[in-house]
């Protein structure tokens, strides 16, 4: 398997995705943020490897739009090309082809949404941009909704991954599906990333507790008052998650258990 990135080696509990293994378990968008230098040092605190670019939205004749690109150390960060603002599966599958037209990459985080109030994604044309994308030879890593038939139809074609959203994009609400993402985390057999409405490190945690593989943040770093330290802050809230998934919960009580022992209390 093939390594990428930059994180420090603090465990052997490796991401890995279509064969290349990752030490993060944070990925992080580009979106909203207020100035590169903000973006940048974001990257760096929250340790994260892979680092989503909505192509549909750079405009290539604007050099301050057109510096997300040039502003990232590609040699430190996989880009993970995502096609955002793609109502269409025509349009996603347009998208994806720009970037490999590009030499962006192979790798095409999928995303089809009609809705521009509440920006859910449509199933039906994920489903059928992923069948052909998945056919031309792209590593399709595809953003749903917390919906457990739909993510096995998408692994069945062949998708990396599955990427449920925790709450609406941007919304910072958290888990209110964490039942549904816990069903996804059961029955897949691809990393599951949770992506999109996650406010505060500790719902980053939940998301690993569940058992999520990864999750993917944006606008709760960017729009932070300090985006790096909310970044570290992320970046701790997921590995504690990890931390707590493998080493096993209690199960929860309906009544109170005495933490010290009963065998030879005096009387």
């Amino acid at each position: 398997m093939e390594h990428i990135g930059n994180a420090p080696a603090t465990t052997d509990d490796l991401l890995t995705i279509a064969g290349k293994t990752f030490r993060s378990r944070l990925l992080l968008g580009t979106g909203k943020y207020r100035n590169s230098a903000e973006m940048l040092a974001a990257f760096e605190a929250s340790g994260a490897e892979i680092i989503t670019v909505a192509l549909r939205r750079i405009d290539f004749d604007d050099p301050a739009s057109r510096s997300i690109l040039e502003d990232i150390d590609w040699r430190r960060y996989t880009i993970l090309p995502n096609t955002a603002g793609c109502a269409t599966a025509e349009e996603a599958i347009r998208v994806a082809h720009m970037a490999r037209a590009m030499g962006l990459s192979d790798w095409v985080k999928l995303e089809v949404i009609p809705d521009p109030k509440y920006l859910l994604p449509d199933p039906i044309g994920t489903l059928q941009a992923a069948e052909t994308l998945v056919r031309e030879g792209f590593t399709v890593l595809p953003y749903i909704n917390a919906d457990p038939v739909l993510a096995r139809r998408l692994e069945e074609v062949g998708c990396a991954t599955v990427m449920p959203l925790a709450s609406p994009i941007g919304s910072g609400q958290g888990l209110p599906e964490a039942r549904q993402i816990a069903i996804i985390v059961e029955q897949a057999t691809v990393p599951v990333v949770v992506d999109a409405g996650i406010g505060v490190p500790s719902d980053a945690a939940r998301a690993m507790e569940l058992g999520a593989a990864a999750c993917l943040i944006n606008t709760a770093v960017a729009l932070a008052d300090d985006p790096a330290a909310m970044a570290r802050a992320m970046r701790l809230g997921v590995e504690a998650g990890r931390l707590a998934h493998r080493a096993g919960r209690i199960p929860p009580k309906a009544y109170a258990s005495t933490s010290s022992p009963l065998a030879g209390v005096v009387r």
